[in-house]
């Protein structure tokens, strides 16, 4: 890791720019998956996407609906977690179906998690099926794969879980589902970056869990410029999964 603790370095030498701030704010996918989400919550949810200019909303499938009548009139995207989010402990079958409701109430992308039991355990065949049988549904539509790096417990793992979900055919690499100890860590993202970096593809990335501060979302930002390239730098290519990261960039900037 010591490329990546050189680049650390250099990238906290700077403060963030105004254009880093917009980037990142217009990157957020603006984020609420509690237990007590309600029509009023999800409104309120929608209205800070419009206020703020996100990227998009994530939310439970429950709410898709809701929230993509509310978006209809602007181009904020809505993304469903979907296949028995957080911690895919249910079959195979089962998930699917989630995914197909979600895409039926309107969701424009899908945000997956695999299964991190299976991983350790080395079924990685399994993990192939799940994300590929996901993508077959998805068809035209983005999904992100979640592999909650915090729970794969080392940089081999993570790496192991990027490439089987690259080649699955997952559009984006996520980090974390923001349901665990350990979320989007600078370590976890240059993982999944080298990955994508070695495949040759345009995936995208997503850090996600626990990202609350401008300093924390432009250190991401950096990172993937430092390692992919400013044209990875699109909300087509890069997103940031956050609850309370938009309320702190917008007061910086205005």
């Amino acid at each position: 890791m010591k490329d990546l603790k050189n680049s650390l370095q250099q990238i906290s030498a700077l403060p963030a720019t105004k254009s880093e701030l917009q980037f990142a704010l217009s990157a957020i996918d603006l984020t609420s998956l509690n237990g007590f989400d309600n029509q009023s919550s999800i409104s309120l949810l929608c209205d800070n996407a419009l206020k703020y200019g996100t990227a998009a909303v994530c939310i439970y499938p429950t709410f898709v609906a809701q929230a993509k009548k509310h978006l209809s009139k602007s181009e904020i995207k809505v993304v469903s977690v979907a296949g028995a989010f957080p911690h895919s402990q249910l079959p195979l079958s089962l998930r699917l179906e989630e995914i197909k409701y979600a895409l039926d109430e309107g969701a424009d992308e899908i945000d997956m998690v695999i299964s991190r039991g299976k991983l350790l355990e080395g079924d990685t065949a399994a993990v192939y099926e799940e994300i590929s049988s996901a993508k077959k549904i998805c068809s035209n539509k983005t999904l992100k794969v979640i592999l909650e790096t915090g729970e794969l417990i080392n940089s081999t793992n993570i790496q192991l879980a990027g490439k089987i979900a690259v080649d699955a055919g997952a559009d984006f690499l996520k980090t974390s589902t923001g349901k665990t100890n350990v979320n989007a860590t600078p370590e976890s993202v240059y993982d999944l970056l080298t990955v994508i970096k070695n495949s040759n593809k345009k995936i995208g990335i997503k850090p996600a869990g626990g990202i609350s501060t401008v300093e924390g979302a432009v250190q991401y930002i950096r990172l993937t410029e430092n390692v992919l390239g400013k044209e990875f730098l699109t909300i087509n290519l890069f997103r940031i999964g956050a609850s309370k990261l938009a309320d702190d960039i917008f007061h910086h900037l205005y």
